[in-house]
């Protein structure tokens, strides 16, 4: 079976009801997704299959096939924190830490759907924290909203300079 984590191809010759958290920790070594509850209840878990968040220790690897998989570490890119990720830091988030990846990735999962998201929005993401860092969660996804639509204000900007730049050249050429 063939699929696709973090923008790199992979095969699964294994068994095909091997849960996939289980084949990205312990087969390919990416340990961000980490083990809870293993009921698909806590979230720590989260990645992203065909661009949705979904609980990793639910989904066996035979649902997969053809499918891309976006972990944590997959999630920036390059050295280029998502915008979750340094909302993450800037707000100071995480206490232990151990639930913080799931968290993101359902934080981005919800900023997709919603670009703006109200406190119930950000209320129904189930992924559970034990430190109780639910305020600065809030904060975090509300930041990294900002920063979403400032990022997509500025592509827009360089999009209509360059736009205006490429019709002045156009221009020249003509006279």
């Amino acid at each position: 079976m063939e699929l696709t984590i973090n923008g790199e191809s992979f095969r699964h010759t294994g068994a095909p009801d091997m849960p996939l958290l289980w084949y990205l920790r312990d087969v390919l070594r990416l340990t961000g997704s980490k083990f809870g509850c293993g009921v698909g209840q806590c979230g720590a878990c989260t990645v992203h299959v065909g661009g949705k968040a979904q609980r990793s220790c639910l989904v066996p690897m035979s649902a997969l096939s053809g499918q891309a998989v976006t972990t944590i570490e997959g999630l920036a890119n390059g050295d280029d924190l998502h915008a979750v990720q340094q909302a993450w830091i800037e707000e100071d988030v995480p206490q232990c830490g151990y639930c913080q990846a799931g968290q993101i990735m359902a934080a981005v999962d919800l900023l997709k759907r919603k670009a703006q998201p109200s406190d119930a929005d950000i209320g129904q993401l189930t992924n559970l924290c034990r430190c109780g860092t639910y305020p600065r969660i809030r904060k975090a996804v509300k930041r990294a909203a900002q920063l979403m639509a400032e990022a997509k204000a500025n592509e827009a900007k360089s999009a209509d300079a360059r736009t205006k730049a490429h019709d002045g050249k156009s221009g020249e050429a003509k006279s």
